[in-house]
């Protein structure tokens, strides 16, 4: 292969519903050098019969229990041969172009570590409904709380990889991205790249306030101050909290 190995990650926990839709995204890319990983957290759902469906074209995968999603990822991340690496998670949907342009991009601009795209968020059933905020944002920026980083849409360099907090089971995205941006550029392409399905049990509409919870331990363990921007956003989406849940609720279909 002349194309540079990518390392792709899908940590899963009874997620069936979504799982080989997900699965289908990442084997069907138009970039063919892919390295694929599926990490289960023993799932009782079915998952593993849909995971054993594709076993062929896995590079590895395993099921037994977990400390997490954390955790999962960095078992993934442990067997990496790739030069680039990217997650998906198994209720999300990475868009066929998405893998070949972000290491077009990146072998062509070698001092970005890290770029990312555009998704769109979906319901339960794969029906658009409005888009993730992405936008241009730097180490000092996420450090007030402007992330505005897809976690589905982002590839990354290898050698910029850190594993995990493990204590961070809503916010490790964040802890990842501030890391990388304190040794590298981080770069916005506004291309659709993937999809981010919101559901009834998906994280982000359960757990947002967690979430910002991590963050601001993230904040503080990169020396953040309890006067900062970080810390008033946090109180003012916690004020708002029930508002912001009803508008995502209504974003995902969700009565």
């Amino acid at each position: 292969m002349t194309q540079p190995l990518v390392t792709i990650v899908t940590p899963s926990y009874n997620q069936a519903q979504y799982l080989e839709r997900t699965i289908e995204s990442v084997l069907a890319q138009e970039y063919v050098n892919i390295q694929y990983i599926i990490v289960d957290g023993g799932s009782s759902d079915g998952s593993v019969d849909i995971i054993k469906k594709y076993a062929a074209r896995l590079d590895w995968w395993v099921s037994e229990p977990d400390k997490g999603q954390a955790d999962a990822i960095n078992k993934g991340f442990a067997r990496t041969r790739g030069q680039y690496q990217a997650w998906i998670n198994a209720d999300d949907i990475l868009l066929p172009h998405a893998i070949r342009e972000a290491v077009e991009f990146l072998e062509q601009q070698p001092e970005v570590g890290l770029v990312y795209g555009d998704t769109e968020f979906i319901d339960a059933h794969g029906k658009p409904r409005g888009r993730f905020p992405a936008a241009q944002t730097d180490y000092a920026r996420m450090l007030r709380g402007y992330v505005h980083i897809p976690q589905q849409a982002t590839v990354w360099r290898t050698g910029l990889w850190q594993p995990l907090d493990a204590g961070l089971q809503f916010a490790m995205d964040y802890d990842l991205w501030v890391n990388i941006a304190k040794t590298s550029q981080l770069h916005y392409l506004p291309r659709l790249w993937a999809q981010f399905r919101l559901h009834a049990d998906s994280k982000t509409l359960q757990n947002d306030m967690r979430a910002w919870e991590d963050m601001l331990r993230v904040h503080r363990r990169q020396g953040g101050g309890y006067l900062s921007v970080m810390r008033v956003k946090y109180w003012l989406r916690k004020l708002l909290f029930p508002f912001i849940r009803a508008r995502r609720q209504r974003q995902a279909g969700i009565e």
